[in-house]
């Protein structure tokens, strides 16, 4: 599926946190074609791999593999660290890893617990600070949060999931407000997505009704209509639910 949205991302270095596969791959193919250098920040080596080279051979852009683990913000502090001893920087940062654990919360082990937080709140919260005072002192940038409509709203089995959206969707409206204070060249996004047809849902839940959900392309999409919006304007928050979605408003 082609991109209707149009944006012009030549020049500009990206980071998409979980960008090997699902929602993550589709963003990394739409920012590599509109121009961006992508960078694809995940655990999954070979799949990472597959997808630069493919993007490489497709002509789509530039990208390569940065192995991170969202949850080990020393190992979130070094990438930055290497970047800036290569001379690069990231100019828009997508944080869009993320884990659930499907279970009622009486049979849910702290151990689980912690893994959703830290992933899904915690590893983007990290990778928010360390990206956000190097954008103030270049002036620009953008950050996107990918978050759920679970951020809104929440269903049984979904305790630490719905903790950790709500969290970082509060986290994401107090970034929008103090890059508003502290440099207007830095654009904040969060981006409410409903269910999609990646992974994330269809590893879990096998015979989930596939028309019920979304291409993630639709939702990779939402970034770059974010990323385009000219300099007078900001997009704070966006929604983009499959019509049938049962979990909004």
């Amino acid at each position: 599926m082609e991109s209707g949205v149009q944006v012009d991302l030549h020049g500009k270095q990206a980071l998409v946190t979980g960008g090997a596969r699902g929602l993550g791959a589709s963003i990394a193919r739409r920012l590599a074609g509109a121009g961006a250098s992508v960078l694809v920040a995940d655990l999954r080596k070979d799949l990472a791999r597959d997808l630069c080279n493919e993007l490489a051979e497709t002509g789509r852009g530039d990208a390569r593999f940065v192995e991170l683990d969202v949850r080990d913000a020393a190992a979130v502090a070094e990438v930055f660290k290497d970047l800036e001893a290569e001379g690069q920087a990231v100019d828009i940062l997508v944080n869009n890893a993320a884990v659930d654990v499907s279970k009622p919360i009486e049979h849910l082990s702290a151990d689980e617990v912690t893994r959703v937080i830290t992933t899904n709140l915690l590893g983007p919260m990290y990778l928010c600070l360390e990206t956000y005072r190097r954008m103030v002192a270049r002036g620009g940038g953008h950050i996107v949060n990918i978050l759920s409509t679970a951020a809104n709203r929440t269903w049984t089995e979904a305790g630490p999931y719905t903790a950790g959206k709500s969290g970082l969707r509060a986290f994401t409206h107090t970034l929008f407000k103090e890059a508003q204070r502290d440099c207007p060249g830095i654009g904040v996004t969060g981006i409410i997505a409903g269910g999609m047809e990646t992974p994330f849902i269809l590893e879990r839940f096998p015979d989930a009704d596939v028309s019920m959900l979304q291409s993630p392309d639709i939702v990779a999409d939402t970034v770059l209509y974010a990323l385009s919006v000219p300099a007078g304007s900001a997009v704070s928050e966006l929604v983009v639910v499959p019509r049938k979605e049962p979990s909004w408003p």
